[in-house]
């Protein structure tokens, strides 16, 4: 706003600071943020619906156009009324409605309506939970939750739970900002644990990369990584100074997993240069752009032959372990020596919150650090060993969680998206004009629009013109994929990949994400009907 147009009473004051500081500033701002709140609480869905569409058709342009004012006002805008109504009126209708069953393109999906409750519970506590002077109970709640999934990954026993769940002398895990931080800190203690402390070297956390390469007689480090792993692996690789060039992808065998022939193959090559040294191996449970699942039993058979730290990235897959129906497809996942798992994924839980677990409960003080003010020496402050210095109680939401649904509610949710995506393949395979790329294992199904005649073309034409046609087939699925966006109604988002290792390039594939529990066979028919409605209406030259 203008600052001839600003109401003359709005004045920053001391008196006025400490009213807006403790409470609404008048009775129509409280009538206002009552009206809202009253709405998010109790119809969180509803209000989503009413005030926020699926996607809105505009530009980045046309949204940035509003917003090049870079001056902050030395007085108040405006009263907490006008910007309540402001969000919702102005806002809202321009954010993205990931609640509707009809949003279906990414790992982002519609909350259980208690989230907002428990959060707002968090916000209020204001609990720093790496500090226990910050947090003193909370941190507790938290290394009793932490032991919790620990026990669900690795089922140690109850006497090992009994010894750690509550020691202040091991680590069963920690929470984080989210799996990017999570997968850093697995590969941190990793690299860490490759080059320890031993006779005049203090270790590379320490003495640093250049320093540990010449003291161990090192000139690479290596990580080895699907290929289709998520690129906070390759983060990871650029943070701890091995170079991200060095997170080797590993190719996919012909059911778009690991090929374990190549991880061999790639094991005994680096291993017979002298100079350089693996310090991991990672295994997805639930590849971000497939939702497949990595053969963890024989990848964790091959990282104990060599001696090689096994970290397996279940950001997505971990929480099917609560179904009794699907857990047995991570199966070797507690032969992990550390498990990233998102709690902003698949236990539902609002934005961010990620987890990172150690097989040993000792690994994590390869990473700790104390300080005078905070986290001191002999202290049991959560954060001596994690990467966030200040971070807030999410380990509380999901403690709730789990006791409003239980480990067979979870179950539910999950059972249901992966029946859900195995019915919605068997549709796109009776479909004309579409083909099923990958068969689902969980809740991503991967597919494209190919008219008819294009799989003749495909399968008759020499090999300089398949590339052509492949090329006018990501054209076709690009359109269709930003037209749907467009209108509004619904949302499927898009990856590329080859489709198998005959094809020499990459090809758009749709990507459809069944989170909601909302979503159904029927809504994702109607998907189809709009996808096939547009593609009818494309000019395809």
């Amino acid at each position: 706003m203008d600052n001839d147009k600003r109401p003359i009473e709005l004045i920053a004051t001391w008196d006025t600071l400490q009213r807006i500081f403790i409470r609404p500033e008048d009775e129509a701002s409280r009538k206002t943020l009552l009206k809202y709140m009253e709405q998010i609480l109790f119809g969180l869905h509803d209000f989503l619906n009413t005030h926020v569409g699926v996607t809105e058709e505009i530009s980045l342009k046309d949204l940035t156009k509003d917003f090049k004012d870079t001056v902050i006002n030395k007085e108040p805008e405006k009263k907490l009324a006008n910007v309540i109504t402001d969000i919702i009126d102005q806002i809202a209708p321009k954010a993205v409605n990931i609640a509707s069953p009809y949003f279906v393109g990414h790992m982002t999906s519609a909350l259980p309506f208690f989230m907002v409750h428990l959060k707002t519970i968090i916000t209020a506590l204001n609990q720093n939970i790496n500090k226990l002077e910050t947090s003193k109970i909370l941190s507790v709640i938290e290394k009793q939750i932490l032991a919790k999934i620990h026990r669900l990954i690795f089922n140690k026993g109850e006497k090992f739970y009994r010894k750690h769940v509550q020691s202040v002398d091991t680590s069963l895990g920690a929470f984080t900002a989210g799996g990017t931080t999570a997968n850093l800190t697995a590969l941190w203690v990793a690299r860490n644990k490759l080059f320890s402390a031993h006779k005049n070297f203090e270790g590379v956390e320490a003495e640093g990369i250049a320093k540990t390469m010449q003291a161990c007689s090192v000139d690479r480090i290596v990580i080895l990584v699907p290929k289709r792993g998520h690129f906070s692996l390759k983060k990871a690789g650029g943070v701890l100074g091995i170079g991200n060039k060095n997170v080797i992808p590993i190719g996919m065998d012909k059911n778009h997993r690991i090929d374990l022939n190549e991880l061999e193959k790639t094991i005994k090559e680096l291993s017979s240069q002298n100079k350089t040294r693996i310090a991991a191996v990672v295994g997805i449970a639930g590849a971000t752009e497939t939702g497949l699942i990595d053969p963890l039993s024989e990848i964790a058979q091959i990282c104990k032959e060599n001696s090689i730290f096994f970290h397996v990235d279940a950001a997505w897959g971990g929480p099917v372990m609560l179904s009794e129906k699907h857990a047995h497809l991570l199966n070797g996942i507690e032969q992990a020596d550390s498990v990233t798992i998102d709690c902003h994924k698949q236990f539902y839980m609002p934005m961010t919150s990620g987890m990172i677990y150690f097989n040993d409960p000792l690994a994590m003080d390869q990473i700790a650090y104390h300080s005078n003010y905070v986290n001191r020496m002999g202290s049991v402050d959560i954060g001596i060993k994690t990467l966030e210095g200040s971070r807030e109680a999410n380990s509380l939401i999901l403690d709730s969680a789990l006791k409003i649904m239980g480990s067979r509610g979870y179950a539910l949710i999950i059972d249901h998206g992966i029946k859900t995506a195995k019915e919605f393949a068997k549709e796109i395979k009776k479909r004309e004009n579409f083909q099923l790329v990958l068969e689902p294992e969980l809740n991503i199904v991967t597919y494209r629009v190919v008219p008819d005649d294009f799989e003749l073309k495909l399968k008759n034409a020499p090999e300089n013109k398949k590339k052509e046609i492949e090329n006018l087939l990501n054209d076709i699925n690009i359109k269709v994929q930003r037209k749907q966006r467009e209108q509004g109604k619904s949302f499927v988002s898009r990856t590329r990949f080859k489709i198998s290792k005959k094809n020499t390039t990459q090809s758009v594939v749709l990507r459809c994400v069944i989170m909601s529990p909302m979503t159904n066979i029927d809504i994702l028919k109607e998907i189809l009907d709009e996808q096939q409605d547009i593609f009818k209406r494309l000019d395809i030259d």
